[in-house]
């Protein structure tokens, strides 16, 4: 099994439980790993047979942007969805950090694999 990563996609969303965290977009933080096996495309030197992470990404942003959830669960569980489902991907790892939200902290969120992990 091999890993292919988005680390660090920053995306504003509104996001929270608070009056005011639904009235102004903050910024979630998203670390995803995701099994795939690289051989094929790289054996070919060619996107055609490659996990493409730049179309994940921009997925990502453009379901992250038009989202209004109250937790950072959930959020986590429509990404996991979404990326299993849309890229026939069949285990992922997601960090959903929510910076700021914590005094005294750089970020709060979860980590959550789904799938079937093979060796």
């Amino acid at each position: 099994m091999d890993i292919i990563y988005i680390h660090e996609l920053e995306i504003e969303t509104v996001i929270g439980i608070y009056d005011w965290e639904r009235k102004q977009k903050q910024i979630v933080s998203i670390d995803l790993e995701m099994a795939t096996d690289i051989r094929s495309s790289a054996e070919i030197d060619s996107i055609e047979r490659a996990l493409d992470y730049k179309a994940i990404a921009k997925r990502l942003i453009d379901f992250v942007e038009g989202s209004k959830f109250f937790l950072v669960e959930t959020l986590a569980e429509q990404i996991s969805h979404l990326v299993l489902s849309e890229f026939d991907v069949p285990w992922l790892k997601l960090r959903l950090g929510k910076p700021g939200a914590v005094r005294g902290s750089r970020d709060v969120g979860v980590i959550i694999e789904r799938g079937k992990k093979e060796s």
